[in-house]
């Protein structure tokens, strides 16, 4: 359900538009770089990279969801779908059984059309696509299935912040919503808890691309978000995330109207108990710390 003055971004593309981004991302994984790691892999052909996956959809579940930011729940839930596997190899994942234990199965994409179909006739205010980034091929040609079929609602790329620009750019016009993490601020927490040194370099140009596309976060009369950006910061213990650099660029380079949600809900999952401070939760002080460190870098526009 969404505002009915709204027209979704993929809505306003031609026929000819989205397929031609199909094609372009059907290209790209003839030898793979949907994501800043480059694998090459040729996975048309059975080959697979860092993220292990072919080029057909991997679901993992779906579901109304009720747990995301308020501008994205509504009354109704997030239609969200995870999406199995990960470019990322965070050693504290929440979704540790779907990122990395590759829980869920393959399905067509008639079937993943059906599915965001399904969580629009079941009133979500948006299709939220959950790690979303090594299947984005998939995510076109079953939105084109879903479009022909009447789906209008908005669509959210909910995804880890690790994104290579030349997928972003070919989902320019078709992503309403962006919702990146911006997970860290230096290079040598990036490397050795997500296996990504050069994450902050590319969450940066991946964040200022995807505004210049979507912009602030526009919400209806009833506070339910129609387009834009929203970014998710997860503080983490010992200050490992880099907090401060964060909001600063956030403030900075992209937009003090940038809607931000500082997160306090870090708990020590998969491999976390093994690396110190990450074995245990974040104290309140650190996460007040956090807040005062972003508000103080100018961000207005605090979840």
């Amino acid at each position: 359900m969404t505002d009915k003055n709204f027209t979704s971004a993929y809505l306003k593309l031609s026929g000819r538009e989205l397929k031609e981004k199909i094609r372009l991302a059907g290209e790209i994984l003839k030898s793979c770089t949907l994501c800043p790691r480059r694998c090459r892999a040729d996975r048309t052909a059975g080959e697979t990279g860092f993220c292990r996956t072919g080029d057909r959809p991997v679901v993992s579940s779906w579901s109304p969801h009720f747990g995301e930011e308020s501008p994205l729940v509504g009354c109704h839930g997030s239609g969200t779908i995870f999406f199995t596997n990960c470019n990322l190899g965070c050693l504290f994942c929440q979704n540790w059984t779907i990122s990395h234990h590759g829980e869920g199965r393959e399905i067509s994409f008639e079937a993943l059309a059906d599915i965001m179909l399904a969580l629009q006739d079941q009133g979500c205010h948006n299709i939220n696509l959950v790690t979303p980034t090594h299947q984005v091929p998939m995510i076109l040609r079953s939105l084109e299935i879903a479009t022909g079929r009447g789906l209008k609602v908005p669509i959210v790329y909910n995804c880890g912040g690790y994104e290579a620009l030349e997928t972003l750019r070919i989902l320019d016009g078709v992503i309403d919503i962006y919702m990146p993490d911006f997970k860290y601020a230096a290079l040598g927490p990036a490397e050795e808890y997500s296996k990504a040194r050069d994450y902050p370099s590319a969450a940066k140009a991946a964040i200022r691309e995807m505004h210049r596309q979507v912009g602030d976060l526009v919400m209806d009369r009833n506070g339910i978000a129609l387009r834009g950006l929203l970014v998710r910061h997860l503080v983490l213990p010992g200050g490992l995330a880099g907090t401060e650099e964060v909001a600063r660029f956030i403030a900075d380079e992209i937009s003090p109207d940038t809607y931000t949600n500082i997160m306090a809900q870090y708990y020590p999952c998969y491999k976390a108990r093994k690396h110190p401070p990450l074995d245990r939760r974040i104290t309140e002080r650190e996460y007040r710390e956090a807040v005062r460190a972003a508000r103080e870098a100018g961000l207005k526009r605090l979840d």
